[in-house]
């Protein structure tokens, strides 16, 4: 059982990686051939999608945790499972911090740059 959700895990992990690429792969090729036609509207809300979606995954990913957790406490859970739900949920949530770190980062170098 635990082999299979982990490797359930790394299917899920790897479809997700897969339809980034696929998103970033589109917008970059509306760019190539729309020069100056608005298409950057598109890489806004592909990004704006992307984005979304890590965000959702992050948040189920604490929600499975939250679970995991709950039926541990309660006697119920597999120690093995409720370890790595933990240990994914951590993981998530240092990802989670890194890129909004980056993101404030980001928006003070454009706040200093003169105009």
């Amino acid at each position: 059982m635990i082999t299979s959700d982990l490797a359930t895990r790394s299917v899920d992990a790897l479809n997700a990686y897969g339809q980034t690429q696929q998103t970033l792969n589109a917008s970059t090729d509306g760019l190539a051939g729309d020069e100056g036609t608005g298409s950057s509207s598109d890489v806004v809300s592909s990004f704006g999608s992307v984005l979304n979606g890590a965000i959702q995954s992050a948040i189920q990913t604490q929600k499975t945790s939250e679970a995991q957790t709950a039926l541990g406490v309660s006697g119920q859970g597999n120690l093995t499972d409720i370890a790595t739900s933990v240990a994914e949920a951590k993981l998530t949530l240092q990802s989670v911090t890194t890129v909004r770190d980056k993101i404030v980062q980001a928006y003070q170098d454009v706040m200093k740059m003169s105009i």
